[in-house]
């Protein structure tokens, strides 16, 4: 594990709480409402960051959110840049996370397994 993986990752992190503490607290835009951040990658240049959301309604209302996000990208980087000491502040780029999905869909899909499972010795 080299020195330079070792501050991306500590820099991913203290972006990630203060984009966090930033879209609760600063952005008004409605489309964007209850975002949850889960993770940041920054590109080891510091010249990008990957910042992943979900959202805590439906995932129709993503695309609202992200293009809100989006729109608030410059914003939100030139606040990041007042907050944090670093030379270059990475450009920002939102992704909808889907993992949250598909672990919620798995844990039905399991949930249903067992169940029918039970079912099943019941008749026996």
């Amino acid at each position: 594990m080299g020195k330079a993986f070792l501050r991306t990752s500590r820099v991913a992190e203290q972006i990630q709480r203060e984009l966090a503490d930033l879209i609760q607290m600063e952005v008004k835009d409605p489309r964007v409402g209850m975002v949850t951040l889960t993770g940041v990658e920054v590109t080891p240049d510091y010249a990008h960051a990957k910042v992943y959301f979900t959202t805590m309604k439906a995932a129709e209302q993503a695309p609202k959110a992200q293009a809100g996000l989006e729109h608030a990208a410059g914003f939100l980087r030139s606040q990041l840049a007042h907050r944090m000491k670093l030379r270059i502040m990475p450009q920002l780029h939102f992704i909808y996370d889907t993992s949250v999905e598909h672990g919620v869909r798995l844990s039905q899909l399991i949930d249903e397994a067992v169940s029918s499972d039970k079912a099943h010795q019941r008749e026996e």
